[in-house]
C-alpha cells in the first residue's frame, strides 16, 4: 500500500485530503509545519508528498529543495496561486506536479494515483545507453558512475528521449507520456524541464551535449562524442 505524505496547516483541509485518501486505499501521515518535513522523511518511508506551498517554519519551495538533495519521491504542490510563474518557480524547484486552491478532493486522488501510476510504469525499463544507466527502481541516473540529481519528472523525461536515441520528440509528444492525466501542460514548462535535465547532465559532463533543440519540432537525444 502506497503511502502519502500530507503537508499541510489547514487542519480541516488536511483532514479531507487524509479522508478521500484513505478512501482510495492509500496510508498517510500529516505533517503541519515545513521545517519538520526533511527529519521525517530521512527516517520515515513516503512514496509522494502533497506539499502546501505556504507553511510555518519553512515555505513549500524551501522544503521542495531540500528534499530534492536525497529523494526522487513525488511531490505535488498544492497552491493558492495560480499564476503561470508561480507553477514554474514550483516545477523548477523539483516539484513533479501541482493542484490550485480551491480543489475537489477528488482531483487530489487522481493527481496522486497518476503520479504514483507513472513511477511504476518506468520501473519496468532501465535502459543503458552511451554511459547512460537509468535505474527504474530508484529514479536513478548516473552518467559513467557519476549520479546525476533528477527529479521525478526529469528522470522520465531523460528515459523517454534516451529509449529511441535519434528520434524527435514534439512537446505535446512529451507532455503526453510524462503527464498521463491528460492536463494541459504549456510549452514553457516542457522547456523549462529540458534546461533543467541539460544543466544537471552538465553538472558531471561538462562537455556532453546529448539532448539537441530541432527547431520547430522539439527535443532529441544523440551523443555525438
Amino acid at each position: 500500500m502506497s503511502k502519502v505524505l500530507i503537508v499541510e496547516d489547514e487542519p480541516k483541509l488536511a483532514e479531507l485530503m487524509a479522508a478521500y485518501l484513505e478512501q482510495a486505499g492509500y496510508e498517510y501521515h500529516h505533517i503541519d509545519r515545513g521545517d519538520q518535513v526533511v527529519d521525517y522523511l530521512k527516517n520515515n518511508q513516503a512514496d509522494l508528498m502533497l506539499l502546501d506551498l505556504m507553511l510555518p517554519g519553512l515555505d513549500g519551495v524551501e522544503v521542495c529543495k531540500q528534499v530534492r538533495q536525497f529523494s526522487g519521491m513525488p511531490i505535488i504542490m498544492v497552491t493558492a496561486k495560480a499564476e503561470e510563474i508561480d507553477r514554474l518557480i514550483g516545477l523548477e524547484m523539483g516539484a513533479d506536479d501541482y493542484v490550485c486552491k480551491p480543489f475537489s478532493p477528488r482531483e487530489i486522488v487522481a493527481r496522486v494515483k497518476a503520479n504514483l501510476r507513472r513511477v511504476e510504469l518506468d520501473q519496468t525499463e532501465a535502459p543503458k545507453t552511451d554511459g547512460f544507466d537509468l535505474d527504474a527502481d530508484r529514479l536513478r541516473a548516473t552518467y559513467k558512475g557519476e549520479l546525476i540529481d533528477l527529479t521525478t519528472v526529469e528522470f522520465q523525461l531523460l528515459q523517454l528521449l534516451i529509449k529511441e536515441p535519434g528520434r524527435v520528440f514534439g512537446r505535446d509528444m512529451i507532455m503526453k507520456s510524462i503527464y498521463t492525466d491528460s492536463r494541459v501542460v504549456s510549452d514553457r514548462t516542457i522547456d523549462s524541464h529540458i534546461k533543467k535535465l541539460r544543466k544537471k547532465i552538465a553538472v558531471v559532463a561538462p562537455e556532453l551535449n546529448v539532448i539537441h533543440s530541432v527547431y520547430g519540432a522539439g527535443y532529441r537525444f544523440e551523443n555525438n562524442d
